[in-house]
C-alpha cells in the first residue's frame, strides 16, 4: 500500500497484565490468559477511515478492522476471497461479478452489495475528498468522470444485482485488479454508522466493523487497541485476541522497546548504526520490498520547474556510494522509479554523473551554482531519513556548489504540508498498492490526489490510460516503459534514491502466520502464537 509519503516506524511503550479468575467454591479453575500481540507501528495513525487513509500507520490498522471482496493472501499479497467467496470474469475481461458470503458487521447489520456500491460512490464522492479515489477513477468505468464532478454518480458502472450480487465493469481487461481490490480504498463501510455519527463514527464505542477484529480502545500517541470480532465470517481461524499499536516517530526508542521485550513485532527500520548488530539476530527479518524512496519536486516554483536544474540534482550525488557507506548495503540505490518485478523491465534514468550534472546547472543560468537559491528539503522525523537529507545536502554543496536546508516535521504535518503543496523538495516514498508497475506510475497522473508535486505531462497521462485498456504482456510493458522513460528520464520529474529492503523485527519462532512479503502486508489474523 500502500503508498504516500515514506515514515519510518517507531514506538512508544505499554505493559498489559492480565488476571486470572476463580471457580466457586475451595476449587480454582485457571482461566487461559489471551494471545496479546504487540505491534510497534510507527507514526500515530492519521485516520481509521477507509475512504481517507493515504498513511502506512493507518493502512496496517485497518488491515484488523476492515475486509474487502478480497483480501491479501498472507504469503504472497495477491488478493484472494474475503468477502467475495469467488468471481467470475467476462470474455472481454472487463466485467467483473462477484458473489458475496452473508456476513455482517459487528454489530449484526447484514453487508449486501448495494453497501459496496454505497461505500464505492461516497469514496469517490467529489465532497469526501478521498486521497485515493483516483485509483477506483483509473479502473471502474465512468468513475473518473464522477470523481471530476462532469456527471453523477448514476455514471459509475457497479451495480448490486441482488443483495448477495455485486457486478463492476472495468475501463479494460486490468490485468491487476485481483492485487489492487484488497486496497483499503475499495473497502465496504459501515454506512448507517456514519450517518449516525459523522466524523466521530471511528472513534471507540461508535465504530462498527467488518474485519477479524473490532476496535476497543483508541489513546493518541499512546496506544491503539483491537479485540476479535466475534461476528466476522471466519471468526473460527482468528487465534490472538487482542492487538496493541504502539506509534512514535522515535526510532532509537523504537529498537530499545523491542529489545526490552515490550513489543511482538517492530515494523519498519532499525537506525543505521544498529544494522550490524542486528543483522545477526534470528528475529532480523528482511526481504526486497515494492517500494521506492524518493525526492519529489514542487513542480510550480522556480528554479525547479526547470528540467535541466531538476536533472542536475538528481545526477550531482552518488547513491550507491551512500548505499554502500550509511545504508551497510541494505538497499538498493537506484534511477527508476518502477523496483525490478516479474514482467517489467525498468528504465534507467539520469545516472550520477557531475560533470553532466554542472553543464545542465549552467545552461539553466547558474553557472558553478552561482546565484542558485537556496532550498529545503522536507521529510518526517526519522534517523535514517535524516542521514539521507544531510548525505545529500554534503553531496550538492561539493559536486555542484549549491546549499540546501533540511526541515523535520512530525509525519500528520509532513501529510497536511504535502497535500497543500507547501514544500520545495519532499522526501517520499511509495510502497505499491499491488503487483505491477502501474502502481508506481499512476501516483504521477495529472489529477491524481498523490502527485503531490503537481507534475503534468499529457503524454505520460495517454500512455497510462492506454495501458489500462491493454491485457497483461509484452505490448502493455512496452507502453509503461514509455511511460517511465517520459517521468524519469526524458522529465526527472522526480529523484529515485533507493528501492528498499523491508526490514522487520519479529520471532518467527515464537509467532506463526508471519512471512515476510514483497508489499510487506501482514493481514493479522493469520498471526498465531506457536
Amino acid at each position: 500500500m500502500k503508498k504516500v509519503i515514506f515514515a519510518i516506524l517507531a514506538v512508544t511503550a505499554s505493559v498489559l497484565s492480565y488476571a486470572s479468575g476463580s471457580g466457586g467454591g475451595s476449587s480454582v479453575q485457571a482461566v487461559p490468559k489471551p494471545v496479546v500481540f504487540r505491534v510497534l507501528n510507527g507514526a500515530e495513525p492519521a485516520t481509521l477511515d477507509p475512504s481517507l487513509c493515504e498513511d502506512t500507520a493507518s493502512h496496517n490498522i485497518l488491515l484488523a478492522l476492515f475486509e474487502g471482496l478480497l483480501t491479501y493472501d498472507p504469503e504472497t499479497n495477491d488478493g484472494i476471497p474475503g468477502i467475495a467467496e469467488s468471481w467470475s470474469v467476462s470474455a472481454d475481461g472487463t466485467v467483473y461479478t462477484f458473489e458475496l458470503r452473508k456476513s455482517t458487521w459487528s454489530d449484526g447489520v447484514p453487508i449486501t452489495a448495494q453497501g459496496f456500491v454505497d461505500s464505492w460512490l461516497r469514496t469517490l464522492n467529489p465532497e469526501t475528498a478521498s486521497p485515493y479515489a483516483w485509483m477506483i477513477a483509473m479502473v471502474v468505468e465512468g468513475a473518473a468522470s464522477y470523481l471530476s464532478g462532469e456527471t453523477g454518480p448514476e455514471a459509475v458502472w457497479i451495480r448490486a444485482l441482488d443483495d448477495y450480487i455485486f457486478e463492476v465493469t472495468m475501463v479494460g481487461p486490468v490485468p491487476y485488479v485481483t492485487s489492487m481490490l484488497p486496497h483499503n480504498v475499495f473497502a465496504v463501510l459501515p454506512l448507517h454508522v456514519i450517518e449516525k455519527h459523522g466524523e466521530s463514527w471511528t472513534l471507540p464505542g461508535n465504530m462498527v466493523s467488518n474485519g477479524a477484529y473490532i476496535l476497543e480502545q483508541w489513546r493518541p500517541q499512546e496506544m491503539l487497541s483491537v479485540v476479535r470480532n466475534p461476528r466476522y465470517w471466519d471468526a473460527e481461524t482468528v487465534s490472538v485476541d487482542r492487538i496493541i499499536y504502539f506509534p512514535s516517530e522515535d526510532d532509537i526508542v523504537r529498537l530499545n522497546m523491542y529489545l526490552a521485550g515490550e513489543a511482538d513485532w517492530l515494523k519498519g527500520g532499525v537506525p543505521p548504526g544498529q544494522l550490524q548488530s542486528m543483522k545477526v539476530r534470528h528475529d532480523f527479518q528482511t526481504t526486497p520490498e515494492l517500494a521506492t524512496i524518493f525526492y519529489d519536486f514542487n513542480h510550480s516554483i522556480a528554479p525547479l520547474n526547470d528540467v535541466r536544474v531538476r536533472k542536475a540534482l538528481a545526477m550531482a550525488f552518488d547513491k550507491q556510494r551512500f548505499i554502500e557507506h550509511v545504508a551497510q548495503g541494505v538497499h538498493t540505490p537506484t534511477d527508476t522509479m518502477v523496483p525490478p518485478m516479474k514482467g517489467y523491465e525498468p528504465v534507467r534514468g539520469n545516472h550520477y554523473e557531475v560533470e553532466s550534472a554542472r553543464k545542465l546547472l549552467a545552461e539553466a543560468g547558474f553557472p558553478g551554482g552561482k546565484d542558485f537559491p537556496k532550498l529545503t528539503i522536507l521529510y518526517s522525523t526519522s534517523k535514517i531519513i535524516q542521514v539521507i537529507a544531510e548525505y545529500v545536502q554534503q553531496q550538492w554543496q561539493q559536486n555542484i556548489n549549491i546549499e540546501v536546508q533540511i526541515e523535520n516535521a512530525e509525519w500528520k504535518t509532513v501529510l497536511a504540508r504535502a497535500s497543500t503543496q507547501d514544500f520545495e523538495l519532499l522526501h517520499r516514498g511509495w510502497v505499491g498498492d499491488y503487483l505491477d508497475a502501474n502502481t508506481f506510475l499512476e501516483v504521477f497522473q495529472s489529477d491524481s490526489d498523490m502527485n503531490r508535486g503537481r507534475y503534468s505531462n499529457p503524454r505520460f497521462d495517454r500512455l497510462l490510460q492506454e495501458a489500462a485498456r491493454l491485457p497483461a504482456g509484452s505490448g502493455r510493458a512496452e507502453i509503461l516503459r514509455q511511460a517511465e522513460d517520459i517521468l524519469i528520464r526524458q522529465d526527472q520529474a522526480v529523484i529515485p534514491i533507493l528501492h528498499l529492503t523491508s526490514i522487520n523485527m519479529i520471532d518467527t519462532d515464537k509467532w506463526g502466520g508471519w512471512t515476510p512479503t514483497i508489499l510487506n502486508c501482514h493481514p493479522p489474523k493469520y498471526i498465531y502464537k506457536k
